[in-house]
């Protein structure tokens, strides 16, 4: 019963998508996450982990990296070891965003997309990102610090129409009811 007290530990987040057709500009997605001191766990991230950075102390890891949706299965792959997290984080927000390089495009011009968290064999959240489609970049998930120190999860995908560097700076906004 201990091992189902400890929250969540390591998590894989996984997003796919299908190449654009032939002729068409290659369609470039991104997983983003970033992590909120418990000081300020709605104010501006301390960092952002995504294609061309990583944490500052190892703990979230972009494995895979894909400019076009041509990888085999996910595509793009990051891993989140939060119990090495230091204390000071209280939050942690992952997302996606559609780099806007040949003209905006929204998830509703993505074939095919997918995302999905899991820890081990568990899956969190899955989604085909049918809820923000109009959307150039969502929020997928939060992982939060409790008061005993554990980590939980709230799925929930929340559309922004922003380029990269605005996602970044209102991804973990306080979501409005």
């Amino acid at each position: 019963m201990s091992a189902l007290n400890k929250g969540i530990q390591k998590v894989e987040l996984a997003l796919k998508w299908d190449p654009s057709p032939a002729g068409q500009p290659p369609t470039d997605l991104d997983i983003v996450a970033a992590t909120y001191l418990a000081t300020d766990p709605y104010g501006d991230p301390d960092y952002v982990v995504h294609f061309d950075s990583r944490s500052p102390d190892g703990t979230i890891n972009l494995n895979r990296d894909s400019t076009d949706g041509k990888g085999f299965g996910w595509d793009e792959v990051m891993t989140l070891e939060l119990y090495r997290l230091a204390s000071r984080y209280a939050r942690v927000v992952c997302g996606v965003v559609i780099q806007q390089h040949m003209g905006r495009k929204t998830f509703d011009d993505v074939l095919n997309p997918g995302v999905r968290l899991r820890e081990g064999y568990t899956v969190l959240a899955e989604d085909d990102f049918g809820g923000v489609l109009g959307s150039t970049a969502t929020t997928v998930g939060e992982f939060v610090r409790d008061a005993s120190g554990k980590w939980m999860f709230t799925p929930g995908l929340h559309g922004h129409d922003t380029d990269p560097a605005g996602f970044t700076r209102v991804m973990g906004a306080p979501r409005s009811s």
